[in-house]
């Protein structure tokens, strides 16, 4: 911020200390805990929904596709919010929404009132993550940002863990579908006290420390969002490629693995956490990584070259299931360890919120449709453990997508060396550090 400089100049605040803003990372990371807790906490159910409910592939789909339905445009809103009001305000509203979502989608056994739970739950859980990412670009921007990006999922993704593998360590409570779902309600009051600290903790740093911008900004012009250059809207699509083929698969992969691999429950949901455990440990190292060498095109081309063989072959050979789901875990581990920071070097920080809340609602159309299209693909070939071909055309749905994601890193690559790069392949925190 800047003030008008005489003879009696207000003396300038220093920066946080290090140790100041690994706990505001770690406090806003365990609001994200809750919030993919809560996402997760469908899957390892979809077997139990359906003896128990009668819920069919195409309702489970529902379940997670309504999520992505409402951010469809509020994700954008949300980030339009988080630009007006801040982060601090924003992070406890949405985590408030995500709880909420969490104790309606566990009221009744009704798919309506499951589904407008789930909807709740969505317009807080991606507008969530759009402000947490802006929070921690605001507090990491030229420091240590991918590595904070990595822990920050790491945090997350023991959500996820968790969830994926309540089978294991909760594993009585899935004799009646609404005991799982009473935790993830516990995960809901998590993540709104997650929230609660952070805004303590900024509230006081605000007075002590310079926080730049502080996160709020002037009124977000609507054209704006057609400014973004070629190398975002690259990113963009890369986005909603990747993300289309791991989230979806997710939602039925606990089932999958038990009809079509003949795994018990407390497995499958092991293997689909699998994704989870990569991704907690590896993505802070390759945050690492890429902050201290650069090629960030480079390794998501890379990353998703990786997810494109995969689904073929848990579809079509008897490879142990612990080799396709590694490999996912790195792509899983490399690519949002590179593509979310990305975006903070391409778009100025007054509009960060606005660029992630655009990247976040085109990725929710991906998953909002995809969510409903493997559903029906499933029912439609008539997936089950009586005919565990029939998970085969979604398979080889997902298996392009992968093609197609490494399509657009490819060509965000081609973009980010030549004239119009914006230093993706170049910059490193040594770099920014010498040239300050």
């Amino acid at each position: 911020m800047t003030h008008s400089a005489g003879p009696a100049a207000v003396a300038v605040k220093p920066d946080p200390p290090r140790w100041y803003r690994w706990i505001v990372l770690v406090l806003i990371s365990v609001a994200m805990f809750g919030n993919y807790y809560i996402y997760d906490s469908i899957s390892p159910l979809a077997d139990v929904l359906k003896a128990q409910l009668g819920f069919s592939d195409t309702n489970i789909g529902l379940l997670n596709a309504i999520y992505s339905f409402p951010n469809i445009v509020m994700v954008l809103i949300g980030g339009m919010i988080i630009d007006r009001i801040g982060t601090r305000k924003s992070t406890f509203l949405f985590a408030l929404l995500c709880f909420v979502g969490a104790a309606v989608t566990v009221s009744s056994g009704l798919l309506e009132v499951m589904a407008a739970g789930r909807l709740i739950f969505g317009l807080g859980a991606e507008s969530l993550i759009v402000a947490v990412t802006t929070a921690i670009a605001k507090w990491f921007r030229g420091k240590e940002l991918s590595f904070a990006f990595g822990v920050n999922l790491t945090i997350a993704r023991l959500g996820s863990f968790a969830a994926l593998n309540s089978p294991s360590w909760a594993g009585s409570l899935f004799s009646d579908w609404r005991l799982p779902l009473l935790i993830s309600v516990a995960a809901g009051v998590i993540s709104v006290a997650g929230t609660v600290l952070y805004w303590i903790m900024e509230s006081g740093a605000q007075r002590k420390y310079n926080l730049g911008s502080g996160g709020e900004t002037d009124k977000v012009v609507f054209s704006e969002l057609f400014r973004f250059g070629r190398s975002y809207w690259y990113i963009v699509a890369l986005c909603i490629t990747f993300y289309s083929a791991m989230f979806p698969f997710q939602t039925f992969a606990v089932k999958f693995f038990m009809e079509a691999h003949g795994t018990t429950r407390e497995l499958g949901g092991f293997f689909s956490s699998m994704l989870t455990l990569f991704a907690m440990i590896a993505t802070p190292l390759f945050g690492l990584l890429v902050d201290r060498v650069g090629k960030r095109a480079l390794f998501m081309v890379f990353g998703s070259f990786l997810i494109i063989p995969v689904y073929l072959m848990m579809a079509y050979t008897g490879v142990t299931l612990y080799v396709p789901m590694a490999m996912m875990g790195v792509a899983f581990s490399l690519i949002p360890a590179v593509m979310w920071p990305s975006v903070a070097y391409i778009v100025g920080q007054e509009r960060l919120g606005t660029a992630f809340g655009l990247m976040t609602m085109i990725q929710n159309i991906g998953l909002f449709g995809f969510n409903l299209l493997i559903g029906w693909a499933n029912d439609f070939s008539g997936a089950s453990a009586e005919n565990p071909g029939g998970y085969a055309l979604g398979m080889w749905i997902f298996s392009s997508l992968g093609f197609l994601a490494m399509l657009f890193a490819f060509l965000l690559r081609r973009n980010e060396t030549g004239p119009e790069a914006h230093g993706l392949e170049t910059i490193t925190v040594v770099s920014r550090t010498s040239s300050s």
